[in-house]
């Protein structure tokens, strides 16, 4: 039986470095603008489905949506004393990078059995102007072998922000509604809501500011 939230520790240190350290950078240095967020389920595991052009995406997806979202970190930080306590208490998991696309599916389903949130980049990585053109399947496979929604969301802006000292640029941040899963695991039916979900995320992306 799966959980109703993911475990109360965890959400207390969520809602800690939420509010001490990314939301105030994320509406103040950001000038961060959010909607939607009222469609996040608020029990149960979900997949966050988005787009990704920095790696100030995590800590502002999982802000902007009011869960703790846990996401795929490689396996070698979890061999690491206090550090592996702290990442797994925020919610990430082990990946090996030798068998990453098994290993990230099997993690991911167990998050979502313990109430977690899961997220997932739709392109599996970065792309230079936040647009998503090559979706990968990986997020649908998930849903369809949870049986969870997928909730897009836009990040709009976070393309400029660059990879060392941030830049101070508008970011908006778009919640779509829940999407169902996929009825199965054949590739026809997750490529139909892969593609659905690439289309809302671009279309929200295409909004702006």
């Amino acid at each position: 039986m799966s959980e109703k939230r993911e475990p109360f520790s965890s959400l207390m240190l969520y809602h800690l470095f939420k509010w001490s350290v990314v939301s105030p950078m994320l509406h103040v240095y950001f000038q961060g603008k959010i909607t939607g967020a009222e469609q996040v389920p608020r029990e149960g595991g979900f997949v966050a489905v988005s787009n990704h052009a920095s790696f100030f995406d995590p800590p502002i997806l999982s802000n902007s949506v009011g869960r703790p979202v846990a996401f795929m970190a490689k396996e070698e930080l979890f061999k690491i004393p206090v550090l592996k306590q702290a990442i797994r208490l925020y919610g990430a998991y082990p990946v090996k990078r030798s068998s990453a696309d098994r290993s990230a599916i099997k993690a991911a389903l167990e998050c979502l059995k313990e109430g977690w949130g899961v997220g997932i980049f739709l392109e599996g990585t970065r792309t230079e102007d936040g647009t998503i053109q090559n979706p990968k399947l990986g997020a649908a496979m998930i849903a369809a072998k949870a049986q969870v929604p997928l909730v897009p969301v836009s990040l709009w802006g976070t393309d400029q922000i660059g990879s060392g000292v941030p830049r101070a640029v508008p970011v908006t941040v778009r919640i779509g509604a829940p999407m169902s899963p996929p009825p199965s695991t054949k590739r026809e039916d997750l490529e139909a809501v892969t593609e659905n979900c690439a289309a809302i995320i671009n279309e929200m992306h295409a909004l702006g500011r």
